[in-house]
């Protein structure tokens, strides 16, 4: 059995506790034996890792509302746990975690930390210091210079002198505690805030890495001093051996790396061999620098720093990530929970100390931050927002706090002290920046939100979003024919939609269009790689084409909010998005991702310009190469159906379109007109008043169409007289099945009789009545659709409201009414 003695030095008042136990003590024997199953190191360390867990992630639930990082409920989880909380019981504290058991959890929690670190450096892309490295390194010092300075302010109120540590040293953790920003946990708030690839995120990402780095070589110092009284030649020879270690690590072992996986066949996933190179790298790594007195997870940091970015980065990520951030790094935090004592801070005026240092600190890294931004001319609201993100606290502060407390620099007092800075510091940072920062600040209006009002003489933007290649041909051929010339070139921004998986947050890149010749590195890469490739070749050969493709990595219940914020960036007049059901062999339809469908209505409620979803039965170019369609618009009426036409009316002046307009017309207005005028309800009157206005606008849209066409022999405009919904049908069947493409509005907010009934039997109600019926699978004719939604926002930045009509009972949407982020423009090719 366990055995704690205790040995005092009543001279020094140090006490140590020396634990034994039978080594054989590892599993037990069963219950039915009369085994207390908590006795054992393994079912033991299994209770205190389900119980972290379980208590990390229903913190994690309570704080999601109000915005907070992972990190933070991570801590407060070690905290509940140790003797600030739970651990005030001495039954809770001997049982669940007795001191016997503190080597193997500290082992493990330690084991998990070094893989954390060296995935944080797999992920980081120096790279991206090439960009704005000098603002990023000034605002990077600057966000640590008056932390540090403030640090040292307040380290002779918080230094014991009873402590046997030299108060240079105390500072030296106490102003890099304050001063460090956590690249990691930053990168969850701006993902969080949908900031990740705006100007400030990029800025914001840099001068964190660059902090990063910073805080590990002093920390690398700081331990050497620490271990080393005084300056000796001991501490130099580890200062020496670390710069050797690091300049090893990237010209000799990354080289080695990139050969060895280079030798990898293209098309072929990394080894096995080759991943468990690299994971026994790691432990090596961690090793040398322990042994040579840094601490072991710097070099874990650098090895991950080493491994070059592509396939074996990638893999590596999505193996580890999971088990190392979700189940093994929680217990790091629950170690340094167990070693903070808040009833430590004992005064009210400690806890005032408390208050100050959490407030200077914050307003010294933001001071400091805002000086920088503005010699750059940054907005002021920017440099404040970027002060305030630097303040991010986490993972790199609680190691070199630990780091602090092992090696007996910080005493209780103190560490409790800066874990409750922590905290607070990182508390605070998403609901200040959601309140300082809008982004809407940065976007003028802009006018041509819709094709109606895109001259045929300007420039034509079109956002198209794509899940598989398998939609690419007939997405390629619409703007194709969409008539591109050099009086209106269409710009295209081509948006690949992937699902966010294994990953800690979103993100969006922006590819080159030269090919790299590098092979894909997993099925995602190679799709990318094959529209990237189709639209290339697609904005050579066509001319008066400019291409720029991108790649969005998000949730799908979020993908909406990456479609519409980009929209709303590259200012485009239509988003064309496929229909979440793909033709067959057979030539039916069938749904291929149900969530596809939900993006869909996310995008028709939230988009800031018009949208067409495209109902792809095939649209591909006929003989010697050159395409040739037979287009034909279903004109009922409203603003859905002015845009249909507006867009027809653009692919008409190609050469080698056919158009047909078809209007359908209501035979008795009579019978209308009573219905509408009857009673007199002021409701009634005002729909029957926008109702005429409506009318208004279509008959002189259609007349300026026919007058400006009439003479175009390519161009056949047909008046069809209808009573009800059954007529529609039966006009609609009786054209021709030359037409490879139909063109209809979505008719939101519109009632007609035209269409009454249509709407009962509707499998997709977000494609309105026409587009449903087009859709169907009892339809007999096999051309493609494009059901387009005219935007009717009031202004930029405004929400888009769909109000549906009465009589109209659509399905009710999955929306998240969340505001729009806009972006910077982060495209050099405008």
């Amino acid at each position: 059995m366990a055995e704690e003695i205790i040995i005092a030095n009543a001279e020094d008042k140090i006490y140590d506790s020396i634990v034994c136990y039978a080594p054989t003590m590892i599993t037990t024997s069963g219950i039915w034996q009369g085994d207390n199953p908590l006795d054992y190191s393994l079912p033991l360390f299994i209770v205190q890792l389900t119980l972290v867990v379980v208590i990390t992630r229903l913190l994690v639930f309570i704080l999601k509302p109000i915005r907070q990082p992972r990190v933070i409920a991570e801590i407060l989880g070690g905290v509940i746990l140790g003797p600030s909380v739970l651990g005030r019981s001495s039954t809770f504290a001997n049982t669940i975690f007795p001191q016997r058991s503190v080597m193997v959890l500290e082992t493990m929690a330690n084991i998990g930390l070094l893989y954390f670190l060296f995935l944080i450096g797999v992920e980081m892309d120096i790279a991206v210091l090439r960009r704005n490295s000098k603002k990023s390194l000034l605002i990077a010092m600057a966000g640590m210079i008056l932390p540090c300075i403030i640090g040292s302010s307040f380290s002779v109120l918080l230094h014991d002198k009873s402590q046997n540590t030299k108060e240079g040293t105390f500072i030296l953790f106490l102003g890099l505690a304050l001063s460090v920003t956590s690249f990691p946990v930053l990168a969850r708030i701006l993902a969080e805030l949908k900031l990740i690839n705006s100007e400030i995120g990029r800025i914001a990402m840099s001068a964190s890495l660059i902090n990063d780095m910073l805080a590990w070589i002093v920390l690398a110092f700081a331990i050497a001093f620490t271990e080393n009284k005084d300056m000796s030649l001991a501490t130099l020879w580890v200062i020496l051996s670390s710069i050797a270690f690091i300049c090893v690590c990237f010209f000799v072992i990354r080289p080695l790396i990139e050969r060895r996986i280079s030798q990898t066949p293209e098309g072929e996933s990394i080894s096995e061999f080759n991943i468990c190179l690299i994971l026994t790298g790691v432990m090596i790594s961690g090793f040398i620098t322990d042994v040579i007195g840094t601490h072991s997870v710097f070099g874990a940091f650098v090895f991950g720093l080493i491994i070059p970015s592509g396939p074996l980065g990638l893999t590596l990520i999505e193996r580890l990530e999971d088990f190392v951030s979700g189940l093994l790094l929680p217990l790091f935090f629950a170690i340094s929970g167990l070693k903070t004592e808040i009833s430590a801070i004992d005064s009210a005026a400690t806890w005032g100390v408390l208050c100050v240092v959490i407030i200077l600190a914050c307003a010294g890294k933001v001071i400091g931050v805002v000086i920088v931004t503005l010699y750059y001319k940054m907005p002021f609201h920017e440099g404040l927002s970027l002060g305030l993100l630097m303040n991010a606290k986490g993972l790199v502060e609680i190691i070199v706090l630990n780091v602090g407390k092992d090696q007996k620099v910080l005493d209780e007092k103190s560490f409790a002290i800066m874990v409750i800075v922590a905290i607070g510091m990182t508390a605070v940072i998403t609901p200040i920046v959601t309140i300082v920062y809008k982004p809407s600040r940065n976007f003028t209006p802009y006018k041509r939100r819709t094709v109606q009002k895109t001259k045929l003489d300007r420039e034509f933007r079109v956002l198209v979003s794509i899940h598989t290649p398998k939609a690419v041909p007939t997405i390629i051929s619409l703007l194709e024919a969409s008539c591109p010339t050099k009086k209106s070139p269409i710009c295209i921004y081509v948006l690949h939609l992937v699902e966010l998986t294994g990953r800690a947050s979103g993100m969006l890149i922006v590819h080159n269009m030269r090919k790299t010749g590098r092979p894909a590195m997993n099925r995602t890469q190679a799709q990318s790689d094959h529209i990237i490739n189709a639209f290339e070749n697609f904005e050579k050969s066509a001319g008066c084409v400019y291409v720029q493709p991108l790649t969005a990595i998000s949730p799908y219940s979020t993908m909406h909010e990456d479609i519409c914020v980009l929209a709303e960036e590259k200012r485009v007049a239509l988003i064309i998005i496929p229909f979440h059901k793909q033709q067959t062999v057979d030539g039916g339809l069938e749904t291929t991702n149900s969530s596809f469908r939900t993006i869909n209505q996310n995008v028709l409620a939230n988009a800031p310009c018009s949208v067409g979803i495209l109902v792809d039965r095939g649209l591909t170019r006929s003989t010697m190469n050159q395409i040739s369609h037979h287009v034909a618009v279903l004109f009922f009426g409203g603003p859905d159906d002015r845009e249909a036409l507006a867009y027809a009316w653009r692919m008409s002046e190609h050469a080698n379109i056919n158009l047909t307009v078809m209007r359908f017309l209501p035979g008795d207005t009579t019978i209308e007109g009573r219905k509408s005028n009857s009673g007199n309800d002021y409701s009634v009157l005002t729909v029957e008043t926008e109702r005429d206005r409506e009318k208004q606008l279509d008959e002189e849209y259609v007349t300026e169409f026919r007058t400006k066409t009439g003479s175009d022999g390519s161009i056949v405009y047909i008046e069809r007289i209808v009573n009800h919904g059954e007529e529609t049908v039966g006009a609609i069947r009786s054209i021709d099945n030359s037409h490879d493409l139909f063109i209809v509005g979505r008719g939101q907010g519109t009632s007609s009789p035209l269409t009454a009934g249509l709407t009962d039997w509707s499998e997709c109600p977000e494609l309105g009545a026409i587009g449903d019926l087009l859709a169907s699978s009892d339809f007999a004719m096999k051309a493609s659709a494009l059901v387009v939604q005219q935007y009717v926002g009031m202004g930029s930045g405004d929400p888009l409201i769909t109000p549906d009509s009465p009589t109209v009972h659509y399905e009710p949407f999955n929306l998240d009414h969340s505001t729009h982020r806009q972006q910077p423009d982060f495209h050099s090719q405008q």
